[in-house]
């Protein structure tokens, strides 16, 4: 499902040349869940996010799926990330003041279709995460797993064929961080492909492969 080819990202802060990826070449099947693992600094976020569709490498090629990525236009590129990726982020990100439904409706603003039924497939994934008899709580109301699962249902409500995660279980407890990997583990099951860039070796054994990135370059892919 991904491939990345001769892919180099450099950076110039302040006139200074760094190299943040460096000639990587990566496969991802279909299906599968990957961890990316490496110290602060390694290049594991800059690859989530070229990955992502976020950030234009400097060099090389992304195909996700047949598709040339960086190839597209901005406005294509946009809607792609709508169509194919879903995101949990380490802060998660929700908005306090909105209820869990609302917090899922969200990324269906520029979906087509009618409000109904988007509070329908809003709410049939709050289901899917065990969340529905909490649809109309604020995020202040719920507790930190609770809001962990209102993440993964934002990222999935579109169904989206690719989840990617960035240190998901960074700012969560012990018992909350299982309880996200599970359900992560839950959707991969279900034939979703999942890369989790986290430092947390234990968050890492739910996965089915290690991808190892030291300066900028995959040192193992196991």
């Amino acid at each position: 499902m991904i491939k990345l080819t001769s892919v180099c990202k450099e950076y110039n802060p302040r006139g200074v040349s760094v190299n943040a990826l460096q000639d990587v070449d990566l496969r991802i099947a279909d299906s599968e869940f990957s961890a990316v693992m490496g110290p602060s600094g390694s290049g594991k976020s800059t690859l989530l996010a070229i990955v992502g569709a976020m950030l234009p490498p400097s060099e090389g090629m992304v195909m996700i799926d047949g598709i040339d990525v960086y190839s597209l236009s901005h406005e294509r590129q946009a809607d792609f990330r709508h169509e194919y990726i879903g995101f949990v982020f380490q802060q998660l990100q929700l908005l306090t003041y909105l209820t869990a439904e609302e917090n899922v409706l969200l990324p269906l603003a520029v979906a087509q279709g009618s409000n109904r039924g988007k509070r329908r497939r809003a709410k049939s994934t709050l289901e899917r995460v065990g969340l529905l008899d909490k649809a109309d709580r604020l995020i202040g109301e719920l507790s930190g797993g609770e809001q962990g699962r209102v993440a993964v249902a934002r990222a999935i409500v579109n169904e989206p064929p690719l989840l990617l995660a960035d240190e998901p279980t960074g700012s969560l407890d012990q018992t909350t961080g299982k309880q996200l990997l599970d359900m992560l583990t839950h959707l991969n099951k279900g034939e979703q492909t999942v890369v989790m860039v986290t430092h947390d070796e234990q968050a890492a054994g739910y996965a089915q492969r290690i991808i190892r990135i030291l300066d900028g370059r995959i040192s193992v892919a196991q």
